[in-house]
């Protein structure tokens, strides 16, 4: 017989945490639990979904495997749509409050504006819940050191959301530098055609009435307070610095993405960037910004290009007349001692350059596993532990170097080249460019 003083019952997430180890081990047919995908419901995670009105409707429904317990945000039109889509799942416009009254939620998705990313994430981190956070990864380089430490020592599942990195693409272009298919790399370009938002702007003036279906300063969060204007949202806010990363925070996590896991790229040791007028509000309507990386095992240093505005790099001698570079979206190039390999955004459709080397040319063998999914990688890892390709190890490294750009384009003097001491995370030869590697959050928020 059972004791009943030593029976105990246990929740959802005792259960989930104690059997994900033995799920590696253990693997109960699909068709003794209930027919061909069936998914028993003590499998599936309590999802809280941040952020659920453009981008964040698109996570949501992606990870509607799993049960859509809670929607968060400060739009009730913008969120209408999720709303309706799954009518049982409870309702808050701060995450803070559902976070410290849902007990039961396993895991949340974070698709607000760049501005909040880490707060949400990091308070979701500390309570034990895993994270996706939609690209960039946070809105400073300090606030990515931190996530990434704090991932790592809450021993939570992470994915930033950059689909691309889960692409097929992706995984060639690794494959095929690492094979030596155009020899040393030393040089990559990437171009977008981002912004397609206003930037180069000052503060609007006019001080319209907030939507009622809108919480502006929920909004605003760890921003600096400012009056309500369409000109920030839904969607324009990325060009704002107190909101925003501009087209390189916005894009980068996609194209810089391929040279940063090809070229195993760690931190920089210097950034310099020129553009058309910035100010105190808005990112520059064009911008190219100059990496240089040291050696990095048997790779050699490289020197990378980030091109925005309509700026692109000069065009190869091997296309042809009338072939594209890139696609619409802009794209990548790699110069190597043997030769040049492009391709399009999210690493799509790769090719080494002439084209015609492609008719001799023997692909190496797939060496690199092959993802189901951004998402889809995240869910498998909140249940088993199985690793995940964009990690905040991986995604808050790359994100660091997408932001020290954003820095460069914020100092006065354009022209000077600064001197990155990534271990220590400065400046070393410009200290009044160290101010923007950290914020400071607004009265009630913090990291």
């Amino acid at each position: 017989m059972i004791d009943k003083k030593k029976k105990r019952s246990i929740s959802r997430r005792e259960f989930i945490g104690k059997t994900a180890a033995a799920a590696a081990f253990t693997i109960v047919p699909r068709y003794v639990l209930g027919g061909n995908g069936y998914t028993a419901p003590s499998d599936k995670l309590n999802m809280a979904c941040i952020g659920v009105g453009g981008m964040g409707y698109n996570d949501t429904v992606g990870v509607n495997s799993e049960n859509i317990y809670a929607l968060c945000d400060v739009d009730d039109e913008r969120a209408a749509k999720a709303y309706n889509k799954f009518p049982k799942a409870k309702r808050y416009k701060d995450f803070r409050v559902l976070l410290d009254q849902e007990k039961e939620i396993d895991a949340v998705t974070i698709s607000t504006p760049d501005h909040t990313h880490a707060v949400a994430a990091m308070m979701a981190m500390k309570m034990g819940k895993h994270a996706y956070v939609q690209k960039p990864l946070t809105h400073t380089v300090q606030e990515a050191r931190k996530l990434a430490e704090t991932a790592r020592a809450m021993k939570v599942a992470t994915q930033m959301g950059n689909q691309g990195h889960a692409g097929e693409g992706a995984r060639l272009i690794n494959e095929w530098i690492w094979s030596g298919a155009i020899g040393d790399v030393y040089e990559a370009h990437i171009w977008t055609n981002r912004p397609i938002w206003p930037q180069g702007i000052d503060r609007p003036k006019e001080n319209p009435v907030v939507p009622s279906k809108l919480d502006w300063d929920l909004w605003q969060g760890p921003a600096p307070k400012r009056p309500y204007h369409p000109a920030y949202l839904p969607f324009s806010w990325r060009g704002w610095l107190d909101y925003g990363t501009g087209a390189l925070g916005d894009m980068g996590a996609h194209l810089m993405d391929q040279p940063f896991w090809a070229l195993k790229l760690g931190d920089p040791i210097s950034v310099q960037a020129s553009s058309s007028p910035i100010n105190d509000e808005t990112y520059p309507q064009s911008s190219m910004v100059t990496y240089q990386f040291p050696v990095r095992k048997s790779m050699v240093p490289v020197k990378l290009v980030w091109y925005d505005g309509g700026l692109r790099p000069p065009r190869p001698e091997e296309l042809e007349n009338g072939e594209r570079m890139g696609d619409n979206g802009g794209g990548v190039l790699f110069v190597g001692t043997k030769g040049k390999l492009s391709c399009g955004t999210y690493g799509r459709d790769p090719v080494l350059l002439p084209k015609a080397k492609m008719k001799d040319f023997d692909p190496p063998p797939k060496t690199i596993p092959r993802s189901p999914g951004i998402r889809e990688e995240w869910i498998a890892a909140c249940k088993t532990g199985s690793p995940t390709t964009s990690n905040f190890d991986y995604a808050g490294k790359l994100t660091e170097i997408m932001l020290l750009g954003c820095i460069a384009l914020r100092v006065a003097d354009k022209y000077t080249t600064l001197q990155w001491d990534g271990p220590n995370m400065r400046f070393t030869n410009l200290g009044k460019a160290n101010r923007y590697i950290d914020k400071k959050y607004r009265h009630s928020w913090s990291l």
